[in-house]
């Protein structure tokens, strides 16, 4: 009887093994099926010349109403040529719309139409037409140079083991030493 229960438990484990075998081939065909789905459709552009590209047929839209949906954009747009995909940002903490949106179109020739329609109403706003640019990694167009390190001239984390925030203790007396003005009376801690 000790047999009979070894060899069921042997069976069992082996089926497991293929259980876990045909799933993982499951889940690897999905995965593939799936990805070759979105690249087929556009969606998950690979390279950067596919972005590229991409970013070559679309427009950047700037100063768009609150209210306005991706629907009025796309009548708004819709004589320059066929479009394909309208985005309009928005801020992920609170959901509410940006204010600009990105457009792209089917052709590359429709971004020319698009960018004539520069400083024409769409909700009662002037709206500011450009064609989209391709974003370098690497390169910011905030960055205004300079040593971005733990050194700085004033503010920040001091130097020689002072306090949070680069604010110093007040000095017994009218002696002050930089931004004293905005240093409190009484220091807690």
């Amino acid at each position: 009887e000790l047999e009979a229960i070894k060899a069921r438990v042997r069976e069992m484990e082996r089926e497991d093994e293929r259980l876990k075998e045909l799933q993982l081939e499951a889940e690897s065909h999905l995965i593939m099926s799936s990805k070759a789905a979105f690249v087929s459709a556009g969606l998950f552009p690979k390279t950067t010349e596919e972005k590229m590209e991409v970013d070559q047929r679309s427009i950047y839209v700037g100063n768009v109403d609150y209210g306005g949906t991706a629907e009025e954009l796309e009548s708004h747009f819709n004589s320059c040529g066929q479009i394909n995909r309208v985005t309009i940002l928005c801020d992920k903490f609170s959901g509410h719309p940006k204010g600009y949106a990105y457009i792209e179109f089917k052709e590359k020739s429709s971004v020319k139409a698009a960018v004539e329609l520069d400083e024409s109403v769409f909700r009662g706003r002037v709206v500011k037409v450009l064609p989209k640019r391709t974003n370098m990694p690497g390169i910011s167009t905030t960055d205004r140079g300079g040593y971005r390190g733990r050194f700085r001239a004033r503010g920040g984390l001091a130097q020689r083991g002072g306090y949070y925030g680069g604010q110093h203790p007040r000095v017994r007396g009218r002696t002050y030493r930089g931004r004293a003005k905005l240093l409190p009376w009484y220091f807690p801690y």
